[in-house]
Protein backbone atom coordinates (compact mmCIF):
# COMPACT_ATOMS: atom_id res chain seq x y z
CA UNK A 1 0.00 0.00 0.00
CA UNK A 2 2.85 2.24 1.10
CA UNK A 3 4.73 1.58 -2.56
CA UNK A 4 1.13 2.89 -4.75
CA UNK A 5 0.43 5.59 -2.30
CA UNK A 6 4.04 6.82 -2.86
CA UNK A 7 3.90 6.51 -6.58
CA UNK A 8 1.14 8.48 -7.08
CA UNK A 9 1.90 11.21 -4.52
CA UNK A 10 5.03 11.52 -6.60
CA UNK A 11 3.37 11.13 -10.11
CA UNK A 12 1.60 13.90 -9.45
CA UNK A 13 3.56 16.21 -7.36
CA UNK A 14 5.84 15.89 -10.58
CA UNK A 15 3.12 16.25 -13.18
CA UNK A 16 1.63 19.26 -11.68
CA UNK A 17 5.00 20.89 -11.33
CA UNK A 18 6.15 20.30 -15.17
CA UNK A 19 2.15 21.56 -16.45
CA UNK A 20 2.40 23.90 -13.73
CA UNK A 21 5.48 25.70 -15.68
CA UNK A 22 3.78 25.36 -18.68
CA UNK A 23 0.37 27.11 -17.09
CA UNK A 24 2.52 29.98 -15.19
CA UNK A 25 4.38 31.17 -18.39
CA UNK A 26 1.61 31.41 -20.48
CA UNK A 27 -0.71 33.54 -17.99
CA UNK A 28 2.68 36.10 -17.64
CA UNK A 29 2.44 35.75 -21.46
CA UNK A 30 -1.26 36.35 -21.74
CA UNK A 31 -2.12 33.70 -23.62
CA UNK A 32 -5.54 32.42 -22.23
CA UNK A 33 -5.64 28.71 -20.37
CA UNK A 34 -8.87 26.75 -21.03
CA UNK A 35 -7.69 24.04 -18.75
CA UNK A 36 -4.93 22.63 -16.29
CA UNK A 37 -5.48 18.62 -16.03
CA UNK A 38 -3.20 16.48 -13.23
CA UNK A 39 -4.01 13.09 -15.13
CA UNK A 40 -6.06 11.73 -17.69
CA UNK A 41 -9.47 10.37 -17.90
CA UNK A 42 -12.58 10.90 -15.70
CA UNK A 43 -12.42 14.06 -13.75
CA UNK A 44 -12.73 13.27 -9.91
CA UNK A 45 -12.27 17.07 -8.40
CA UNK A 46 -12.07 20.33 -10.13
CA UNK A 47 -12.91 24.10 -9.94
CA UNK A 48 -13.51 26.70 -12.08
CA UNK A 49 -11.54 29.84 -11.43
CA UNK A 50 -14.06 33.19 -11.43
CA UNK A 51 -10.58 35.55 -12.23
CA UNK A 52 -9.35 33.34 -15.73
CA UNK A 53 -12.44 31.13 -16.15
CA UNK A 54 -9.67 28.20 -16.48
CA UNK A 55 -11.24 24.90 -15.28
CA UNK A 56 -8.45 22.99 -12.51
CA UNK A 57 -8.78 18.76 -12.60
CA UNK A 58 -8.10 16.07 -11.15
CA UNK A 59 -8.26 13.08 -13.21
CA UNK A 60 -8.51 9.13 -12.51
CA UNK A 61 -5.23 8.17 -14.45
CA UNK A 62 -1.91 9.84 -12.63
CA UNK A 63 0.40 9.32 -15.35
CA UNK A 64 0.44 12.58 -17.11
CA UNK A 65 -1.26 15.73 -16.86
CA UNK A 66 -1.91 18.84 -19.88
CA UNK A 67 -2.52 22.39 -20.67
CA UNK A 68 -5.30 23.23 -22.76
CA UNK A 69 -4.42 26.68 -24.19
CA UNK A 70 -6.43 28.83 -26.59
CA UNK A 71 -5.60 27.72 -30.02
CA UNK A 72 -7.10 28.42 -33.08
CA UNK A 73 -5.43 24.59 -34.68
CA UNK A 74 -8.21 23.37 -31.53
CA UNK A 75 -11.08 25.27 -32.13
CA UNK A 76 -12.80 28.26 -33.24
CA UNK A 77 -11.78 31.30 -31.50
CA UNK A 78 -13.59 34.47 -31.17
CA UNK A 79 -11.98 37.51 -33.30
CA UNK A 80 -11.77 39.40 -30.06
CA UNK A 81 -9.81 36.40 -28.07
CA UNK A 82 -7.66 36.25 -30.85
CA UNK A 83 -4.94 37.80 -29.23
CA UNK A 84 -5.03 35.33 -26.72
CA UNK A 85 -4.68 32.81 -28.46
CA UNK A 86 -1.58 30.74 -28.27
CA UNK A 87 -0.94 29.95 -32.08
CA UNK A 88 -0.93 34.26 -32.38
CA UNK A 89 2.06 34.52 -30.36
CA UNK A 90 5.46 35.42 -31.28
CA UNK A 91 8.07 32.59 -31.47
CA UNK A 92 10.17 33.66 -28.57
CA UNK A 93 6.72 33.13 -26.65
CA UNK A 94 5.84 29.70 -27.64
CA UNK A 95 9.20 28.41 -26.94
CA UNK A 96 9.42 29.85 -23.76
CA UNK A 97 5.56 28.29 -22.78
CA UNK A 98 7.15 25.08 -23.70
CA UNK A 99 10.34 24.83 -22.16
CA UNK A 100 8.74 26.40 -18.85
CA UNK A 101 7.36 22.68 -18.08
CA UNK A 102 10.86 20.61 -18.26
CA UNK A 103 12.56 23.78 -16.51
CA UNK A 104 9.99 23.68 -13.81
CA UNK A 105 10.87 20.33 -12.90
CA UNK A 106 14.72 21.02 -12.72
CA UNK A 107 13.72 24.08 -10.45
CA UNK A 108 11.78 21.57 -8.16
CA UNK A 109 14.74 19.40 -8.04
CA UNK A 110 17.33 21.80 -7.00
CA UNK A 111 14.55 23.18 -4.42
CA UNK A 112 14.45 19.50 -3.01
CA UNK A 113 18.36 19.04 -3.09
CA UNK A 114 18.88 21.96 -1.01
CA UNK A 115 16.00 21.35 1.58
CA UNK A 116 17.52 18.12 2.11
CA UNK A 117 20.94 19.85 2.02
CA UNK A 118 19.28 22.31 4.75
CA UNK A 119 18.31 19.71 7.31
CA UNK A 120 20.44 17.15 6.75
CA UNK A 121 20.02 13.36 6.18
CA UNK A 122 21.75 10.36 7.79
CA UNK A 123 23.90 8.44 4.83
CA UNK A 124 26.03 5.43 5.58
CA UNK A 125 29.93 6.23 6.28
CA UNK A 126 31.99 6.08 3.79
CA UNK A 127 33.72 3.54 4.92
CA UNK A 128 34.27 0.58 2.54
CA UNK A 129 33.63 -3.48 2.63
CA UNK A 130 36.25 -5.78 1.70
CA UNK A 131 36.67 -5.94 -2.13
CA UNK A 132 34.87 -8.29 -4.27
CA UNK A 133 37.45 -10.74 -5.41
CA UNK A 134 39.17 -10.01 -8.62
CA UNK A 135 38.31 -6.52 -8.91
CA UNK A 136 39.67 -3.46 -9.87
CA UNK A 137 39.47 -2.62 -5.87
CA UNK A 138 40.92 -5.59 -5.17
CA UNK A 139 43.82 -5.59 -7.53
CA UNK A 140 44.71 -2.84 -5.49
CA UNK A 141 45.37 -4.51 -2.39
CA UNK A 142 42.59 -2.92 -0.28
CA UNK A 143 41.08 -5.03 2.43
CA UNK A 144 38.24 -3.25 3.33
CA UNK A 145 37.52 -0.57 6.50
CA UNK A 146 39.10 1.79 4.66
CA UNK A 147 37.41 5.21 4.47
CA UNK A 148 37.60 7.46 2.18
CA UNK A 149 38.81 11.34 2.40
CA UNK A 150 38.61 12.72 -0.92
CA UNK A 151 38.18 12.28 -4.36
CA UNK A 152 38.78 13.66 -7.85
CA UNK A 153 39.50 12.89 -11.67
CA UNK A 154 43.08 14.77 -11.06
CA UNK A 155 44.31 16.11 -7.79
CA UNK A 156 44.06 19.66 -8.31
CA UNK A 157 39.98 18.57 -8.41
CA UNK A 158 39.94 16.32 -5.52
CA UNK A 159 36.84 17.30 -3.35
CA UNK A 160 36.39 16.11 0.43
CA UNK A 161 33.86 12.62 0.68
CA UNK A 162 30.99 13.21 2.83
CA UNK A 163 29.63 9.44 2.84
CA UNK A 164 29.21 6.17 1.37
CA UNK A 165 26.65 7.76 -1.02
CA UNK A 166 28.74 10.59 -2.42
CA UNK A 167 31.32 8.27 -2.72
CA UNK A 168 29.16 5.70 -5.09
CA UNK A 169 27.50 8.47 -7.29
CA UNK A 170 31.25 9.67 -8.15
CA UNK A 171 31.92 6.38 -8.62
CA UNK A 172 28.70 5.99 -10.91
CA UNK A 173 29.93 9.54 -12.54
CA UNK A 174 33.62 8.42 -13.25
CA UNK A 175 32.81 4.87 -14.97
CA UNK A 176 29.95 5.59 -17.03
CA UNK A 177 32.46 9.12 -18.36
CA UNK A 178 35.22 6.58 -18.48
CA UNK A 179 37.04 8.61 -16.51
CA UNK A 180 40.03 7.29 -14.14
CA UNK A 181 39.12 8.34 -10.42
CA UNK A 182 42.19 9.51 -7.78
CA UNK A 183 40.85 8.25 -3.91
CA UNK A 184 42.79 9.69 -0.98
CA UNK A 185 42.01 7.23 2.09
CA UNK A 186 42.88 6.44 5.58
CA UNK A 187 43.67 2.68 6.32
CA UNK A 188 41.57 1.03 8.99
CA UNK A 189 41.31 2.54 12.54
CA UNK A 190 43.56 5.51 12.39
CA UNK A 191 45.79 4.15 9.68
CA UNK A 192 48.00 6.07 7.41
CA UNK A 193 46.76 8.42 4.71
CA UNK A 194 47.12 6.64 1.30
CA UNK A 195 46.29 7.75 -2.90
CA UNK A 196 45.16 4.80 -5.46
CA UNK A 197 44.10 5.53 -9.14
CA UNK A 198 41.00 3.95 -9.68
CA UNK A 199 41.20 2.60 -13.48
CA UNK A 200 37.43 2.97 -14.19
CA UNK A 201 38.22 3.97 -17.65
CA UNK A 202 39.37 0.38 -18.44
CA UNK A 203 35.80 -0.91 -17.36
CA UNK A 204 33.09 -2.19 -20.21
CA UNK A 205 30.61 0.10 -18.72
CA UNK A 206 27.27 -0.95 -20.24
CA UNK A 207 24.66 -1.12 -17.70
CA UNK A 208 25.17 0.89 -14.06
CA UNK A 209 23.61 -1.40 -11.69
CA UNK A 210 24.97 -4.09 -8.85
CA UNK A 211 27.21 -5.43 -12.02
CA UNK A 212 29.00 -2.12 -12.54
CA UNK A 213 29.88 -1.88 -8.57
CA UNK A 214 30.83 -5.63 -8.51
CA UNK A 215 33.50 -4.79 -11.33
CA UNK A 216 34.48 -1.97 -9.19
CA UNK A 217 34.68 -4.00 -6.51
CA UNK A 218 32.13 -2.53 -3.08
CA UNK A 219 28.82 -3.25 -3.87
CA UNK A 220 28.14 -1.55 -0.04
CA UNK A 221 29.85 0.13 2.73
CA UNK A 222 31.41 -1.84 5.78
CA UNK A 223 29.35 -3.66 7.85
CA UNK A 224 30.34 -6.06 11.02
CA UNK A 225 29.92 -9.66 9.76
CA UNK A 226 26.85 -10.13 12.34
CA UNK A 227 23.78 -12.50 11.49
CA UNK A 228 20.64 -11.06 11.29
CA UNK A 229 16.92 -12.40 10.86
CA UNK A 230 17.09 -16.13 10.27
CA UNK A 231 14.15 -17.53 8.37
CA UNK A 232 12.51 -20.72 9.77
CA UNK A 233 12.94 -23.30 6.46
CA UNK A 234 16.65 -22.42 5.63
CA UNK A 235 19.94 -23.43 5.32
CA UNK A 236 21.27 -20.84 8.13
CA UNK A 237 18.39 -22.18 10.36
CA UNK A 238 18.44 -25.82 9.52
CA UNK A 239 22.51 -25.19 10.45
CA UNK A 240 21.64 -23.91 13.90
CA UNK A 241 23.03 -20.11 13.10
CA UNK A 242 21.16 -17.37 15.63
CA UNK A 243 20.38 -14.15 14.79
CA UNK A 244 23.74 -12.20 16.84
CA UNK A 245 26.27 -14.85 15.81
CA UNK A 246 29.46 -13.11 14.67
CA UNK A 247 31.22 -14.30 12.45
CA UNK A 248 35.33 -14.78 12.44
CA UNK A 249 35.93 -17.23 9.43
CA UNK A 250 34.48 -19.37 7.12
CA UNK A 251 36.75 -22.59 6.54
CA UNK A 252 39.72 -21.14 6.97
CA UNK A 253 39.78 -17.78 5.53
CA UNK A 254 38.89 -14.83 8.30
CA UNK A 255 36.11 -12.87 7.31
CA UNK A 256 36.72 -8.96 7.13
CA UNK A 257 33.16 -7.79 7.01
CA UNK A 258 29.70 -8.54 5.95
CA UNK A 259 30.27 -8.04 2.26
CA UNK A 260 33.07 -10.41 2.42
CA UNK A 261 30.59 -13.28 4.49
CA UNK A 262 27.86 -12.49 1.34
CA UNK A 263 30.20 -12.61 -1.15
CA UNK A 264 31.66 -16.12 -0.12
CA UNK A 265 28.05 -17.41 0.14
CA UNK A 266 27.04 -16.05 -2.96
CA UNK A 267 30.03 -17.76 -4.80
CA UNK A 268 29.73 -20.98 -2.96
CA UNK A 269 26.76 -21.55 -5.83
CA UNK A 270 30.07 -21.45 -8.94
CA UNK A 271 31.40 -24.79 -7.85
CA UNK A 272 29.45 -28.19 -9.26
CA UNK A 273 27.96 -29.04 -5.74
CA UNK A 274 27.97 -26.83 -3.31
CA UNK A 275 30.20 -27.60 -0.48
CA UNK A 276 29.68 -27.78 3.48
CA UNK A 277 30.93 -24.54 5.01
CA UNK A 278 32.39 -24.41 8.37
CA UNK A 279 31.73 -20.97 10.20
CA UNK A 280 33.32 -20.13 13.72
CA UNK A 281 31.18 -17.72 15.34
CA UNK A 282 31.02 -16.13 18.95
CA UNK A 283 27.83 -16.39 20.96
CA UNK A 284 27.13 -15.24 24.39
CA UNK A 285 31.42 -14.64 24.84
CA UNK A 286 31.65 -18.32 23.43
CA UNK A 287 33.31 -19.69 19.87
CA UNK A 288 31.60 -22.30 17.97
CA UNK A 289 32.16 -23.84 15.28
CA UNK A 290 28.57 -24.25 12.67
CA UNK A 291 28.64 -26.48 9.55
CA UNK A 292 26.44 -24.71 7.10
CA UNK A 293 24.88 -25.65 3.70
CA UNK A 294 24.33 -22.81 1.44
CA UNK A 295 21.23 -23.72 -1.21
CA UNK A 296 21.36 -22.89 -4.90
CA UNK A 297 18.60 -19.60 -6.21
CA UNK A 298 18.28 -18.51 -8.86
CA UNK A 299 18.98 -14.98 -9.20
CA UNK A 300 18.38 -13.11 -12.94
CA UNK A 301 20.54 -14.69 -15.35
CA UNK A 302 22.72 -16.18 -12.98
CA UNK A 303 22.49 -18.93 -9.90
CA UNK A 304 23.69 -17.88 -6.31
CA UNK A 305 24.38 -19.64 -3.04
CA UNK A 306 22.09 -18.54 0.04
CA UNK A 307 21.16 -19.10 3.29
CA UNK A 308 18.33 -17.12 3.97
CA UNK A 309 19.83 -15.13 7.08
CA UNK A 310 20.21 -11.36 6.74
CA UNK A 311 24.15 -11.04 6.99
CA UNK A 312 25.85 -7.74 7.72
CA UNK A 313 24.75 -5.28 10.72
CA UNK A 314 23.73 -1.89 9.84
CA UNK A 315 26.50 0.66 8.35
CA UNK A 316 27.49 2.99 10.91
CA UNK A 317 25.91 6.69 9.48
CA UNK A 318 26.63 9.99 9.88
CA UNK A 319 24.40 12.98 9.36
CA UNK A 320 25.47 15.27 6.53
CA UNK A 321 24.05 18.81 6.15
CA UNK A 322 25.17 22.24 4.48
CA UNK A 323 24.51 25.64 5.22
CA UNK A 324 22.29 28.15 2.76
CA UNK A 325 24.88 28.71 0.55
CA UNK A 326 26.56 25.65 0.36
CA UNK A 327 23.11 23.57 0.10
CA UNK A 328 22.33 25.69 -2.70
CA UNK A 329 24.84 25.84 -4.61
CA UNK A 330 25.45 21.88 -3.83
CA UNK A 331 21.99 21.27 -5.20
CA UNK A 332 22.50 23.01 -8.54
CA UNK A 333 25.96 20.90 -8.90
CA UNK A 334 24.22 17.51 -8.43
CA UNK A 335 20.87 18.48 -10.32
CA UNK A 336 23.45 19.69 -13.26
CA UNK A 337 25.51 17.03 -13.02
CA UNK A 338 22.17 14.20 -13.08
CA UNK A 339 20.86 16.25 -15.82
CA UNK A 340 24.55 15.62 -17.98
CA UNK A 341 25.06 11.82 -16.58
CA UNK A 342 21.04 10.97 -17.93
CA UNK A 343 21.80 12.85 -20.98
CA UNK A 344 24.95 11.40 -21.69
CA UNK A 345 23.09 7.65 -20.41
CA UNK A 346 20.61 7.92 -23.32
CA UNK A 347 23.13 8.92 -25.92
CA UNK A 348 24.99 5.70 -25.11
CA UNK A 349 21.98 4.10 -25.31
CA UNK A 350 21.07 5.52 -29.28
CA UNK A 351 24.64 4.39 -30.34
CA UNK A 352 24.56 0.95 -28.72
CA UNK A 353 27.73 1.93 -26.23
CA UNK A 354 25.09 1.23 -22.77
CA UNK A 355 22.45 -1.21 -22.47
CA UNK A 356 18.61 -0.67 -22.95
CA UNK A 357 18.35 -2.16 -19.62
CA UNK A 358 19.08 1.12 -17.76
CA UNK A 359 16.02 2.63 -19.03
CA UNK A 360 13.08 2.08 -16.36
CA UNK A 361 9.58 2.52 -16.49
CA UNK A 362 6.54 2.90 -13.93
CA UNK A 363 6.96 -0.11 -11.96
CA UNK A 364 10.56 0.44 -11.72
CA UNK A 365 9.46 4.05 -10.76
CA UNK A 366 6.95 2.99 -7.92
CA UNK A 367 9.21 0.30 -6.44
CA UNK A 368 11.28 2.68 -5.85
CA UNK A 369 8.84 5.43 -4.58
CA UNK A 370 7.90 2.37 -1.83
CA UNK A 371 11.30 1.85 -0.57
CA UNK A 372 12.48 5.65 -0.55
CA UNK A 373 9.13 6.40 1.65
CA UNK A 374 9.71 3.71 3.60
CA UNK A 375 13.20 4.75 4.86
CA UNK A 376 12.12 8.76 5.57
CA UNK A 377 11.32 11.78 4.15
CA UNK A 378 14.70 13.11 2.86
CA UNK A 379 15.09 9.44 1.07
CA UNK A 380 12.05 10.24 -0.22
CA UNK A 381 12.57 14.07 -1.57
CA UNK A 382 16.39 12.78 -3.16
CA UNK A 383 14.02 10.37 -4.99
CA UNK A 384 11.92 12.97 -6.11
CA UNK A 385 14.49 14.76 -7.14
CA UNK A 386 16.18 12.36 -9.32
CA UNK A 387 12.47 11.45 -11.22
CA UNK A 388 12.08 15.05 -11.63
CA UNK A 389 15.18 15.83 -13.48
CA UNK A 390 14.46 12.39 -15.61
CA UNK A 391 10.91 14.43 -16.16
CA UNK A 392 12.92 17.54 -17.12
CA UNK A 393 15.68 16.29 -19.53
CA UNK A 394 13.27 13.69 -21.36
CA UNK A 395 10.90 16.31 -22.10
CA UNK A 396 13.68 18.67 -23.75
CA UNK A 397 14.74 15.77 -26.30
CA UNK A 398 14.26 16.81 -30.03
CA UNK A 399 11.04 14.21 -29.64
CA UNK A 400 7.98 14.97 -31.71
CA UNK A 401 5.28 14.52 -29.20
CA UNK A 402 7.63 15.74 -26.34
CA UNK A 403 8.25 19.66 -25.87
CA UNK A 404 11.66 19.02 -27.22
CA UNK A 405 9.50 18.51 -30.17
CA UNK A 406 7.88 21.44 -30.28
CA UNK A 407 11.03 23.54 -29.53
CA UNK A 408 12.53 21.68 -33.44
CA UNK A 409 9.81 23.16 -34.56
CA UNK A 410 10.18 26.51 -33.40
CA UNK A 411 14.01 26.16 -34.50
CA UNK A 412 12.78 25.15 -38.37
CA UNK A 413 10.05 28.07 -38.17
CA UNK A 414 13.16 30.30 -36.83
CA UNK A 415 15.88 29.12 -39.31
CA UNK A 416 13.03 28.95 -42.41
CA UNK A 417 10.98 32.09 -41.41
CA UNK A 418 8.24 29.58 -42.30
CA UNK A 419 6.11 27.32 -39.59
CA UNK A 420 5.94 23.25 -40.09
CA UNK A 421 2.96 22.69 -41.85
CA UNK A 422 0.06 20.87 -40.52
CA UNK A 423 0.05 17.40 -42.82
CA UNK A 424 4.03 17.93 -41.89
CA UNK A 425 3.40 18.33 -37.96
CA UNK A 426 0.49 15.51 -38.14
CA UNK A 427 3.60 13.08 -39.43
CA UNK A 428 5.74 13.60 -37.30
CA UNK A 429 3.80 13.44 -34.14
CA UNK A 430 2.84 9.61 -35.44
CA UNK A 431 6.52 8.73 -35.67
CA UNK A 432 7.45 10.77 -32.08
CA UNK A 433 4.37 8.73 -30.73
CA UNK A 434 5.71 5.05 -32.18
CA UNK A 435 9.19 5.69 -30.63
CA UNK A 436 7.31 7.02 -27.15
CA UNK A 437 5.32 3.61 -27.23
CA UNK A 438 8.97 1.82 -28.05
CA UNK A 439 10.67 3.32 -25.16
CA UNK A 440 7.96 2.89 -22.36
CA UNK A 441 7.39 -0.78 -23.78
CA UNK A 442 10.90 -1.77 -23.45
CA UNK A 443 10.75 0.18 -19.69
CA UNK A 444 7.80 -1.86 -18.97
CA UNK A 445 9.91 -4.99 -20.04
CA UNK A 446 12.98 -4.08 -17.94
CA UNK A 447 10.66 -3.32 -15.09
CA UNK A 448 8.95 -6.51 -15.48
CA UNK A 449 12.25 -8.04 -15.77
CA UNK A 450 13.75 -6.43 -12.78
CA UNK A 451 10.71 -7.24 -10.39
CA UNK A 452 10.35 -10.84 -11.26
CA UNK A 453 14.10 -12.12 -11.73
Amino acid sequence: MLTVASFIVAIAILVAVHEWGHYAMAVASGVKVLRFSVGFGPRIWGWTSARSSTEFVVCALPLGGYVKMLDEREGAVDPKDRHLAFNTQPLKVRAAVVVAGPLANLVLAVLLYSVVHWTGMQEFEAKLSKPVAGSLAAGLGMEGGERVLRVGTTEAGMKPVQSFEDFRWQLTRSALAQEGLLMEYQSSGAGSIAQARLNLDTLDVRTADSELFRKIGWLGPWSAAVVGDVRAGGAAAAAGLQSGDVVLQVDDLAIGDGAHLREIIRSSAESPQIQVQRWTVVRGGQQLVIRVTPTREQNGAVVVGRVNAMIGAMPATVLVRYGVVDGITRALQRTWEVSALTLRMMGKMVIGEVSLKNLSGPLTIADYAGKSAALGWSQFLVFLALISISLGVLNLLPLPVLDGGHLMYYLWELLTGKAVSDAWMGQLQRVGLVILLMMMSVAVFNDLTHLLG
